[in-house]
């Protein structure tokens, strides 16, 4: 049996985006309450009954919750951190320790998210 596992995190960060024109809001520096979504899929494991551990998606997810959260994300080696290029750097770093990733999405606000599914 095929499935898509998803487990939520959030972070609260600050960021600028440093592409835009000076005058435009997302030039100063602001915060959002991010809520990220991590998306697996694959076959279910006959005999664990499961695709994987959620705890194991929590794991993976623990060294980049440390490195974001209440942070400045300019400050994170991300130069203009977008949503789109936030998922991105989320993405290349939980590959290695998710093979199974299909997906990270990002929402900034609760009506505003990025999906990326790697390239």
């Amino acid at each position: 049996m095929r499935v898509e596992l998803e487990k939520d995190f959030s972070l609260e960060c600050a960021h600028r985006l440093t592409r835009v024109p000076q005058d435009h809001k997302c030039a100063r520096m602001h915060g959002h309450s991010f809520r990220v979504t991590v998306r697996i899929e694959g076959e279910v494991d006959e005999r664990s009954g499961w695709l994987v551990d959620y705890a194991d998606l929590a794991r993976a997810w623990g060294p980049l919750h440390e490195a974001l959260d209440h942070r400045s994300l300019n400050d994170c080696g991300l130069e203009n951190p977008t949503s789109e290029a936030l998922a991105r750097w989320i993405w290349e770093r939980l590959r290695p320790a998710l093979p199974l990733l299909a997906a990270v999405v990002v929402a900034e606000t609760c009506t505003a998210r990025c999906v990326y599914r790697g390239t």
